[in-house]
Order: C-alpha cells, then sequence, then structure tokens
C-alpha cells in the first residue's frame, strides 16, 4: 500500500476510514490504495475532504461509468448527481430501511460515492452491514440451501405511482419517472467479482420473494436472513461531518439512514457508479 494512505477498520463489523489521501488529487498508487480498501471493507469513509461537484464527478469516474438515478431529484446542474434531501419540515426521510442500492437492475450497481453537503447539528448517522459475515456467519447446510437459490428484486413497490414514497410520508413530491421502475432475478448468494468472496444477496427494501416460490412461501426465510444480517457484529455506524465521504460497495453491503434529525435540514450528493451482471 501507498506509505500516506491509512486504513483503519471500524470495529468488529464492516468498514474502514482511510486518512492521509486528497480525494480530488490522488496519484494512481493512491487510488489503487483506496480502491483496495473499498474491495477489502465493504465501505469506507474520507474526512475533511471538501470535494467540489466536478471534484466528486471525476472520483466516481475513476471507479467506473456513472448510472444516473432515474428517481432521485438530481442536482439541477449537475444530473449525474442526486441529492439525497431532508427538508426541516420533512418527517419522512430517503433511505430509512436496510437495503442496498439498484438490485432492481439487471446489472446492478458498483457502489456509491455519497458526499455531506449540510448536516443536522446532530443525528443522521448511516449504518452499514457486512453480507460476507452474514453469509459466512449461516450454518453450512443453510449455505448450501441458498446457493441453489435465485431472487426477485423490484422497486415497483417502493419508486412506483403506487410506492411507498408516493402513498406515504411527505417525501413523495422529491421523486420522479414512477414509471421507469423495474424488476430483476439475481442469485441469492454471489461471487464478488472484485473480492472473489461469496456474500448474501437479498435486501429488506428491495427483495420479493425466491423465484418460483410464492411471497408466502419465501417470507419465513428472509425475514429470518435479514434479522441475521443486521447483528451487531456485522455493522458499523458512521456519524457524518463536514466534508466527509463514504463510499460503498453494493454488491457486499447493505446501509440504512438514521431519521432522527426532525426539524432540521441534511443535504447529502450521492454518485452511482454502473456495474454488471452478478453470478
Amino acid at each position: 500500500m501507498n506509505s500516506t494512505v491509512a486504513v483503519r477498520r471500524m470495529g468488529g463489523g464492516c468498514g474502514a476510514e482511510v486518512s492521509g489521501v486528497d480525494l480530488a488529487r490522488m496519484s494512481d498508487a493512491e487510488f489503487e490504495a483506496v480502491r483496495g480498501a473499498f474491495r477489502d471493507h465493504g465501505v469506507i469513509f474520507l474526512r475533511d475532504q471538501r470535494l467540489t461537484p466536478e471534484q466528486h464527478i471525476a472520483l466516481a469516474q475513476r471507479f467506473g461509468p456513472i448510472d444516473i438515478n432515474k428517481f432521485f431529484p438530481a442536482d439541477g446542474e449537475y444530473p449525474e448527481i442526486a441529492e439525497v434531501r431532508k427538508e426541516a419540515a420533512q418527517t419522512t426521510n430517503i433511505g430509512g430501511g436496510w437495503h442496498t442500492d439498484h438490485s432492481y437492475d439487471q446489472e446492478p450497481a458498483i457502489g456509491s460515492i455519497l458526499v455531506a453537503r449540510e448536516l443536522p447539528e446532530s443525528g443522521g448517522d448511516t449504518l452499514f452491514a457486512d453480507m460476507y459475515a452474514a453469509f459466512e456467519g449461516l450454518s453450512p447446510g443453510l449455505q448450501r440451501t441458498l446457493d441453489g437459490l435465485r431472487a426477485v428484486h423490484s422497486n415497483h413497490h417502493v419508486f412506483g405511482a403506487a410506492g411507498v414514497y408516493k402513498q406515504q410520508g411527505d417525501a413523495g413530491e422529491l421523486f420522479r419517472n414512477e414509471q421507469l421502475t423495474s424488476e430483476a432475478v439475481h442469485p441469492v448468494v454471489i461471487t464478488h467479482p472484485l473480492s472473489g468472496r461469496r456474500a448474501l444477496y437479498v435486501n429488506p427494501a428491495f427483495t420479493l420473494r425466491f423465484e418460483d416460490w410464492s411471497a408466502e412461501e419465501s417470507a419465513a426465510l428472509l425475514t429470518f436472513l435479514y434479522r441475521h444480517a443486521t447483528r451487531p457484529e456485522y455493522t458499523c455506524r458512521f456519524r457524518w461531518s463536514e466534508g466527509a465521504v463514504a463510499i460503498w460497495d453494493n454488491r457486499a453491503t447493505w446501509h440504512y439512514a438514521l431519521n432522527d434529525y426532525h426539524g432540521q435540514r441534511r443535504l447529502l450528493h450521492r454518485i452511482t457508479v454502473a456495474g454488471c451482471a452478478l453470478h
């Protein structure tokens, strides 16, 4: 690893803090160290970065092509950047439940790069869960059972015209393109293309059922997996600060935005990096 880049694991769960690097001016060697930490830890956090929108876009492009989000409100000047925004008068937030982004796409996104822009005085932390550890913590028998399954993922019930954001709470007006919702089928256990490790690939927000199973038949096993995957030893919690950046791997982690800052505004900028089919 490049000697200027330091990686400190965040306790027993997933995640690592990376220091000693300016994301806007990384050398190729420094970028490889950052990408290595991303591969090894699932989510990495870097503080005091102060990225401009242009630098945010350039950073994302070093990881891969940008996947422009169809549903989130976009920054008016930079369509590549989606706003993760909650106004002071809102009670509903975006991402307020365990999920992984874009699992409903045929080629799910590699990951996302989230930059803090405006933060509440307190609250608004983000939780992450390690899907490598979640799979590895299952019994060998259940691992073998899951290896033979595929699951149906959809966003109709979330971003669609009759979805939860349109029908409940006060965040519905932020979302767009409800006619562009989609559905996909993916293996329940994937082999990560960068690390080669096995990871659990279902999530509470977008997984509907196992392929060729009914929703009722799927419910008990999915509920067990969701409870198992969020055990404290598999998770970490990030407290945002001005200039902080989180880079997470959608194929190896879940995340959850805490909604504990009512009456305060919170704005983060997210760019998602396009991915490939999962195996």
